[in-house]
């Protein structure tokens, strides 16, 4: 397995110039796939423009001024995916990760208090050591918790960085989704009704934004809320 990455290369997740200098740094195995993830030293660089240079990310990295998730990053390949949160301290600035209308990752500035928690997507469940229920986030991590109401496709909404549960989002009709693929990807929209599909092949879902009505895949409808969104998106530009 390769450990770089030419910059021509790259995802096209990654909303950043084609033509420049011919390395990027690869994101480090972890939470997010390739596809889907941002480099934290991409992001310090082309996103955000804290550095000019990667030697310069390195740098701030390394004097621990930079936080990811609540917790402080060192490594300028740390993945950053969907709904991760990232803090400058010493700037008093906070960014959340979202996926924009062209299906890019792309980063939503949010006020300090909303850089407290994340929601995260239920991907899978098992029951553990003493009968314990583990969920099984889509950020990697996982959490064991005492009820069983929890299902597959519905989000929690977690405190950072000590990652407890303070809110709970099931799916189902009337909840506010954020599309994340697709050719409404990064639209928001509101579930009308789940179809369930008796085969390999993903449920479909009926959704609204605006005044269209279409359906989707349900790993495409990631809940951000239920009367109205929890989190915020950035202004959409070309």
């Amino acid at each position: 397995m390769s450990l770089h990455m030419k910059r021509l290369a790259s995802p096209r997740a990654w909303k950043i110039a084609k033509k420049g200098s011919k390395w990027v740094p690869k994101p480090a195995p972890g939470k997010h796939s390739i596809e889907r993830s941002v480099p934290l030293g991409v992001v310090m660089r082309d996103y955000l423009g804290l550095v000019d240079t990667m030697v310069e990310a390195k740098r701030v990295l390394g004097n621990r001024e930079i936080l990811v998730d609540g917790r402080i990053a060192t490594s300028h390949k740390t993945p950053l995916g969907l709904m991760d949160v990232v803090s400058v301290p010493k700037m008093e600035k906070n960014y959340r990760v979202v996926i924009d209308h062209h299906g890019r990752v792309v980063l939503a500035e949010i006020p300090a208090a909303q850089a407290a928690w994340k929601l995260c997507r239920i991907q899978n469940k098992s029951v553990v050591k003493g009968a314990k229920l583990q969920l099984n986030l889509h950020d990697g991590r996982n959490v064991l918790v005492k009820e069983s109401n929890y299902k597959t496709g519905d989000v929690v909404k977690i405190s950072l960085p000590d990652q407890k549960i303070v809110g709970h989002y099931a799916f189902g009709n009337g909840m506010t989704a954020l599309l994340t693929g697709g050719s409404h990807v990064g639209e928001l929209a509101k579930v009308k009704q789940e179809e369930q599909i008796r085969s390999p092949t993903p449920n479909l879902v009926s959704v609204q934004s605006g005044s269209e009505e279409f359906s989707t895949i349900k790993p495409y409808v990631f809940l951000v809320g239920k009367d109205k969104p929890e989190i915020q998106l950035p202004e959409v530009n070309a």
